[in-house]
């Protein structure tokens, strides 16, 4: 319904039909502009402090959106049991795969769930493959990491399927630079290296990830 005197200059009512939506938004702003300068201030900051509200929302929600159901007090005990034997084997002290702790220290909160899920997959279908283990006791340990990390890999698969595990470059590049380093050493070597780096995987999702008990 049309009211006449709406604009204090001309009604709308008596504009010809094709002219009242450009005559719309010729009044907005002369209509902001009557209003007094603080409140204009005042709406300006709560468009910022809102604004500011949702991406910080946003970050943190990308970082505790996927939960990883596990317990990781047992991986961490089996990891312990055979640190000291998989470290004795390596014969390349001084280089390093996931040691470098710059590499994850600079991953967003919106890249943890991607990098996650792609050092999972490196630890299933390259390390764990790769290695070789004659000691059973040693390999029982291993294996039980794994079905560990296939179980974390399902839980992300679901959060990604839901889109809420982002893949962004940054999070691309720092997988690269990790199977960079790994392609460097000769397998079975890299292998073992990776395996005594665990500990540093492991540390990293405890600090980044809420993680749930699965017992």
């Amino acid at each position: 319904m049309c009211t006449e005197g709406a604009f204090p200059h001309r009604s709308a009512c008596s504009l010809p039909l094709t002219h009242v939506h450009t005559h719309i938004h010729v009044c907005v702003p002369v209509l902001w502009g009557s209003v007094p300068w603080g409140m204009k201030l005042q709406c300006v900051s709560l468009w910022l402090l809102g604004t500011i509200m949702i991406l910080c929302s946003v970050e943190n929600h990308g970082l505790r959106r996927c939960l990883i159901s596990t317990d990781m007090h047992h991986i961490e005990e089996s990891f312990q049991e055979i640190k000291r034997a998989i470290q004795a084997k390596d014969t390349f002290p001084n280089v390093t795969i996931l040691s470098t702790l710059e590499t994850l220290q600079i991953i967003k909160p919106l890249d943890v769930c991607c990098v996650t899920k792609n050092l999972l997959a490196f630890y299933v279908d390259r390390v764990f493959k790769d290695h070789q283990e004659p000691n059973p006791k040693i390999l029982r340990k291993i294996s039980s990491i794994a079905n560990s990390f296939l179980y974390m890999q399902k839980t992300l698969r679901q959060c990604q399927e839901q889109r809420q595990c982002h893949c962004r470059q940054e999070a691309t590049n720092a997988t690269r630079v990790i199977h960079d380093n790994y392609d460097q050493l000769e397998v079975r070597a890299a292998a073992i290296k990776s395996l005594g780096e665990l500990n540093v995987f492991l540390a990293w999702i405890n600090k980044n990830h809420e993680v749930t008990s699965s017992a």
